[in-house]
């Protein structure tokens, strides 16, 4: 097996590295935050995993064997899979030091209103484009999950958002390989029928709200676990 048949798994461990080896920093200890963050990221991930399986079949996307290391499950390779579990555990993680930096709730009006102004443009451009499928999945994927958002956690979107802001930074990195930047080809080849055909770099735009998406799931479950009466009662004795 050569080496480039490793790509995409480095990709994937290199997004999950210092987010893991950081959670057991003494300032941090986002490991004691794992029985809440488990779940969603297993929740989360059987969410995006079905979906992922689905599009491969419909070949709205597909993957470059040149980079992977050639073991498939429900079509997908091996490094799909550990992607669901690596990448949301990192934005989780960047919430999480968000929030350590006591950000304001003050703020979450204009968040809220954000998220209200981001549901309707998506809404409005995926009913237009409803016959590309990335597209309209995507987009009223995430408005949906907005509107929950907005209606049962509206005081955690800022630090959401911020959170968000943050994790773009690897997700050019990251994200910007998959889809073939400084590669001769990409890791995942997009079917551009199905999508808008817009780019940033090599990034399709709906990357960047599919992963809003199941980044706010994954942040909305692992808010819920938190605040349920057994989440809580671990919640206290995790402060000492």
């Amino acid at each position: 097996m050569a080496a480039h048949n490793f790509t995409y798994l480095c990709i994937d461990m290199g997004c999950l590295l210092i987010p893991f080896l950081s959670s057991f920093h003494p300032s941090i200890r986002f490991y004691k935050h794992w029985r809440f963050a488990l779940p969603a990221l297993v929740i989360t991930a059987s969410i995006f995993i079905v979906w992922d399986i689905i599009f491969t079949c419909h070949h709205i996307w597909w993957f470059n064997d040149y980079y992977v290391l050639g073991y498939y499950l429900f079509h997908l390779p091996l490094e799909e899979w550990v992607f669901f579990f690596t990448i949301p555990y990192a934005c989780l993680f960047v919430y999480y030091c968000i929030g350590l930096l006591k950000i304001t709730l003050r703020k979450s009006v204009w968040a809220s209103a954000f998220a209200a102004l981001l549901m309707v443009i998506l809404s409005t451009i995926a009913l237009l484009k409803f016959n590309r499928t990335y597209t309209s999945v995507t987009f009223l994927s995430l408005t949906a999950v907005l509107f929950c958002a907005r209606t049962w956690r509206a005081n955690m979107l800022y630090a959401f958002f911020v959170s968000f802001a943050v994790s773009l930074v690897p997700f050019f990195v990251a994200n910007g390989m998959l889809t073939g930047t400084g590669l001769s080809a990409p890791v995942v080849f997009y079917n551009n029928a199905q999508n808008l055909n817009l780019r940033f770099m090599t990034i399709p735009v709906e990357d960047f709200f599919y992963g809003m998406t199941f980044q706010l799931i994954n942040v909305l479950l692992y808010e819920y676990l938190k605040t349920t009466p057994t989440g809580s009662k671990s919640q206290a004795s995790l402060v000492a």
